[in-house]
């Protein structure tokens, strides 16, 4: 498992840490793969509960730029795929999903967050997501389908920072409650989780869940592969 990456089971709940502080948890290549390791590892344990949170001054800062002049587009494009992977991973989870967030998110640590059935948001929390203004189209589908085509399209097409009273109003977080309180909110996502019965579990999310993940991942090639990748990151980076 991936330094970056803490996990830790006990009685049927895994929690999976976020360990790049020093990064503001930015999802780095390695960060994405270590996620991708540690959902699939609580699968095969049969986890009733998946609990996401970020160590540090915040959940996640997004996608990790860092050297990305270094790496081809193609480079960058599969690392776009691995994080869709990932989201699709956490979305279509038989477990009970649950993320905690703080601080300030970006991106596609904010997708992490929406990918989850619970969401839960500490007072200081605020979100933001600037995908499109490099043209990425990454958790636009699930995003909209949490808080409603209108508001999702508001949100993106200004890529507006709002914070967690807004994120729990518009119904992007389920709850809020402070950092802690999170023990407590992890230990009550397992009782839920245990409400069904393991296959009960699974196939009421197969529902809920949509089958629009290969939609979803042609939508993000179709806008990640579009000639030009590096040089929007760049105008993005650099305005």
């Amino acid at each position: 498992m991936s330094a970056l990456v803490d996990v830790k089971y006990q009685d049927g709940l895994c929690r999976i840490t976020l360990q790049r502080p020093e990064k503001m948890n930015a999802l780095s290549a390695e960060l994405v793969e270590g996620l991708i390791e540690a959902v699939d590892e609580a699968h095969a344990r049969h986890s009733e509960a998946i609990v996401f949170q970020g160590n540090g001054k915040n959940f996640s800062a997004g996608f990790d730029f860092g050297g990305y002049q270094e790496q081809s587009e193609g480079d960058l494009l599969l690392r776009f795929v691995r994080l869709e992977q990932l989201l699709q991973k956490v979305a279509a989870s038989p477990a009970l999903t649950l993320a905690l967030a703080h601080g300030r998110n970006f991106g596609a640590g904010v997708d992490l967050f929406g990918a989850c059935r619970l969401r839960v948001a500490a007072p200081d929390a605020s979100f933001r997501m600037p995908g499109l203004k490099f043209g990425l189209v990454l958790g636009t589908r699930r995003f909209a389908a949490v808080v409603g085509a209108q508001t999702a399209h508001d949100v993106l097409i200004h890529t507006r920072t709002f914070n967690a009273e807004s994120a729990l109003q518009m119904g992007f977080a389920t709850s809020l409650a402070e950092v802690s309180e999170w023990d407590a909110v992890a230990a009550a996502a397992r009782v839920s989780a245990r409400e069904l019965s393991s296959s009960a579990r699974e196939q009421l999310h197969a529902v809920l869940g949509g089958s629009e993940s290969d939609a979803d991942l042609a939508s993000l090639v179709r806008s990640a592969a579009a000639p030009g990748l590096k040089s929007r990151i760049r105008a993005y980076l650099n305005p």
